[in-house]
């Protein structure tokens, strides 16, 4: 006999002494149900066509999906070390929850980072540091001339999050956060739900191509719905999702089973069918169309601000709009950079690893192309994409961005474990489920304060740096302030690391040829299609 089968055996065994014992001792019926249990599941192993492995190792074979079960479990908690990013490291979550709680997050004995190693980043001190500004007063007002209510922003907001996506008990508990707090919440492309208005905080409407909350019948923009809608005092700014950064250029479908009452009121799609969500918008499809709509989204909610969100892919996509911009005179009031690395409820594996620019890179190429075409100064810029930290938000502030969102940290401030089964509807902390059972584990009030303090503290630390650097406010960091290791013997600021444009360049007919240049050439007003080199048809 071989020894694979060796477990197998022995459970037939003791089926059968199970069997003898129970004619003799109350007790063997226990014996006989469990190896009982066991041999049928050995013979279901042998009979079976299915995996290879269990044919060949009845019963023992598995252990290997209860192990496998579980792995995610034991990496996390046993083997995991604090600077492993799968994708946020314990450490990150550490100073989440530590903020979230109210504490500052003070670490005895010295960084555990290697300072020493390739990519470690920092920002550099000054030897007259400034006195300690209130984080309340890090703000910034988005709106340019064309709009008529500008919004006073914080520079840390909660990134976009559908309802559907987020239980109802999350989205009540971010939107209390942003109440307490004075900072805004993205709906996410599910629209705006009774929940997102229970609390009363600010609010950004995201409009994406399902038009949800907004679209007739057809599934196409309807503007009476719309205006509805934007003009409620909760919602402070409309944004248009382009793209998302965890999956560009992919739609999706909620089949109609997940398809609750409560979604179909508040995303305005019929119960019993599959609410899709296209991959491209049909209310334009050219740069010069995207800026009619721009203009009839501020008409029609009474004139607040009005930007797009993007992840950033073929460059001269983005050109296109900006040309459009410089030819129509239609400005948007700010431009959502989303990166690649940002997250999601359900990607495909190769959109969330391959497709989209990561936000950084994104970042800077928005930045320059808007300095370049002399709008800059017009336009501000909000990034999100892994932003947890006081560091995080200033390394991108340095680059160029004038705030910066998170989701994925306001979701640790609630409760998240990173348990990664965000698509499984078995979320186990509440958060990211429609389960009326689990949700009910998220205390509101409780995890409202939380997110409140996580915001606070996090400024607050970030009011620290700044203080530090001898400055006073997030709007003076430029990318001489921070510092990245390039080798192991020397170090470089941002500012040397990066190409900067200058204002107007790219409309300098006398430039140097260079990847702005080049694609700047490649972009029509009138098209997102790549014009033939050379062909400028601003």
């Amino acid at each position: 006999m071989q020894s694979r089968y060796t477990v197998f055996v022995l459970c037939i065994l003791m089926t059968l002494a199970g069997i003898v014992t129970a004619m003799f001792w109350e007790g063997g019926w226990v014996i006989l149900a469990v190896f009982g249990l066991l041999t049928a599941i050995g013979v279901l192993d042998l009979i079976q066509r299915r995996h290879s492995i269990q044919r060949n190792y009845p019963v023992i074979g598995h252990i290997r999906w209860m192990v496998e079960f579980i792995r995610p479990e034991i990496r996390q908690y046993l083997i995991e070390s604090d600077q492993d990013a799968a994708p946020f490291s314990r450490s990150q979550r550490a100073i989440v929850y530590q903020r979230a709680k109210g504490e500052q997050g003070e670490r005895p004995f010295g960084t555990l980072l290697d300072v020493y190693r390739e990519g470690y980043e920092f920002i550099a001190h000054s030897l007259n540091p400034a006195i300690h500004s209130d984080p309340a007063g890090f703000r910034i007002t988005i709106g340019n001339d064309q709009c008529a209510r500008p919004y006073s922003s914080s520079v840390f907001n909660i990134s976009a999050m559908s309802f559907g996506s987020l239980s109802a008990n999350a989205i009540r508990a971010l939107n209390k956060g942003a109440k307490l707090g004075g900072f805004s919440h993205d709906t996410g492309e599910g629209s705006i739900s009774p929940y997102h208005r229970e609390y009363g905080g600010d609010i950004v409407w995201e409009v994406a191509s399902g038009y949800f909350g907004c679209r007739g019948s057809d599934g196409r923009f309807d503007p009476d719905k719309f205006a509805a809608q934007a003009v409620n005092e909760q919602i402070k700014m409309i944004e248009i999702k382009l793209s998302q950064g965890a999956k560009p250029g992919h739609g999706g479908v909620l089949p109609a089973s997940k398809v609750s009452r409560e979604i179909s009121e508040t995303r305005g799609v019929p119960m019993g069918e599959d609410c899709i969500s296209p991959p491209r918008h049909s209310a334009f499809t050219t740069p010069l169309e995207m800026m009619a709509f721009i203009t009839q989204l501020r008409t029609l909610s009474g004139g607040k601000p009005v930007g797009f969100k993007l992840c950033i892919g073929h460059p001269w996509e983005f050109m296109a709009i900006v040309k459009a911009m410089l030819k129509t005179g239609v400005v948007p009031d700010f431009i959502v950079v989303d990166g690649a690395e940002g997250g999601t409820g359900a990607a495909p594996t190769e959109f969330s690893d391959h497709i989209g620019a990561p936000m950084r890179e994104g970042l800077l190429f928005v930045n320059n192309v808007l300095v370049g075409a002399g709008l800059r100064h017009r336009i501000k810029i909000g990034v999100a994409g892994k932003v947890v930290s006081a560091f995080d938000i200033a390394s991108v502030l340095a680059i160029g961005a004038d705030w910066a969102n998170a989701a994925r940290g306001f979701m640790f401030a609630i409760g998240c474990v990173q348990s990664l089964s965000c698509n499984t509807n078995h979320c186990p902390t509440g958060v990211a489920t429609q389960d009326a059972i689990r949700q009910k584990a998220l205390d509101v009030p409780d995890k409202g304060e939380r997110v409140f303090k996580f915001h606070r503290q996090t400024l607050k630390s970030l009011a620290d740096m700044l203080a530090a650097a001898g400055l006073t406010h997030p709007d003076e960091l430029g990318p001489h302030h921070l510092v990245r290791r390039v080798s192991a013997t020397q170090v470089k600021q941002f500012s040397e690391l990066h190409t900067f444009l200058k204002p107007g360049e790219l409309l300098d007919g006398n430039c140097q040829e260079n990847f702005y240049t080049t694609n700047w050439a490649r972009a029509s007003a009138g098209s997102f299609a790549v014009t033939l080199a050379g062909a400028s048809t601003a």
